[in-house]
Formats: structure tokens, sequence, C-alpha cells
């Protein structure tokens, strides 16, 4: 378990303001954005969704008894995801930009000593469901499943390899985080939205974004039709 949980991190606004007055074609003035990171000036920002989400209702004690515990491994499990999602944009940025694969494997080999060093004590504490919970979180991320990123990153074999290995605590690399189909998935979303807005969990911008209030209409109406 340890080992495989490792594994997944191997894989795995400042803003400045100007206004510009064309005298000569537009008398407007107009304020632009420079974001950080980005040379084009913007006239507008794209901010992220907002939710106003009323409390959680149950149906039973039991249903509120494993929501909360949902909840406790989510808070957990998400910062991990959200640390894969960045380690992954800096290594395919950093290999991007190298042309020889020994440069490659050496600085893949780098990164994986780095992570083990940093993350090894805390990873191994995961439980089973955590740990397929951190698998869903970084398809969530990344947009790929760890079962495509360790064969994209790696060997097919490898990847093979890994997810026989992960089947043996019950944990599937190749499941992916699916809140249109999966309830659980649906619940893990809402635990995400309310914790961004509370504070609890910085927000990082999904590989696929949600909008929350379908995805509570789609399974409003699955109970209704149960």
């Amino acid at each position: 378990m340890k080992n495989f949980i490792i594994y997944l991190f191997l894989v795995c606004p400042v803003f400045f303001y100007a206004q510009v007055k064309d005298a000569e074609e537009d008398t407007s003035e107009y304020e632009y954005m420079f974001i950080e990171g980005d040379s084009v000036p913007q006239t507008i920002v794209s901010l992220n969704p907002v939710y106003i989400l009323a409390n959680m209702k149950f149906a039973s004690k039991e249903d509120r008894i494993r929501y909360l515990i949902l909840r406790r491994k989510t808070l957990k499990v998400y910062p991990y995801a959200k640390l894969a999602s960045e380690r992954l944009d800096s290594l395919n940025a950093r290999l991007e930009s190298m042309k020889k694969a020994s440069d490659k494997r050496k600085y893949t080999k780098i990164i994986q000593k780095y992570i083990e060093g940093e993350f090894s004590d805390e990873l191994k504490k995961l439980s089973r469901t955590e740990g397929q919970i951190l698998v869903k979180l970084i398809h969530r991320q990344t947009g790929k499943t760890t079962f495509g990123l360790v064969k994209e990153l790696r060997s097919g074999w490898r990847a093979f390899w890994y997810n026989s290995t992960a089947n043996m605590f019950d944990i599937s690399l190749k499941k992916p985080f699916d809140p249109k189909n999966v309830y659980e998935d649906y619940l893990i979303e809402d635990i995400l939205q309310r914790s961004f807005k509370s504070g609890l969990l910085v927000r990082q911008r999904a590989a696929e974004e949600y909008n929350f209030y379908d995805l509570t209409d789609i399974w409003i109406d699955k109970q209704k039709n149960k």
C-alpha cells in the first residue's frame, strides 16, 4: 500500500493595473489587467463560481455518519491530490524542455527521491478507503486516471503491475471521478465545494469543472425515480 500510494506522486493573482487611452480612435478608458505568468493584457478576469449551498439533509443517522466519515477522509487526502497535480504540471513542463532521454530519466529519478523523502511517512498512514478517494481526486485534478498516468510516464507493464498490486487492497487505479453517476463521488464534490467556500481547503482548478447545481438536480431526479 505504501509503495502504491507513493507512486501516485511520481507521475504525479497577482494583478497589475494600467489604464490605456487612445485619443485618436477611442475616448473611452479601459482598465487592463496583467495576470501573473501571462503577457497578454485582459479587460476581464474569469472567477471561480461561488455556490450558495443549503444544509445537508440525511435520510437516517447512519447516512449522516457515513457522510461525516467521507468528509474527514476527503479533507485528509485532497491536499495530496492537489500537490500531485502541481507536481505533474511541473514535471511535464520540465520534461518538455529536455531533449535527451537520459536527462529526462535523470530528472524523473530526482523527483522520485524528493517525493519519497517528503511524503513517505505521511502517505503510508493512508487507509484503503483513503487511498481510493485519493485515486479519484487525482483524476479530478489531472483529468487522467492514476493507471493512465503511470502508463503514460512509465510503461504499460508497470501500470498493469501497480493496478494489480492496488487491487490486492481493493483499490483500482483505473477508477475515475464520476459525480454524475456515482453517488459517493457526488458527495465528495459536495464536501469539496463546502470546504472551498468555508476556507478549509484551497481551491485548485479541476481538469473538468462541474456545475454543482446541475449535479444536485441529477441526483434529486435519480432519487425520485427510484
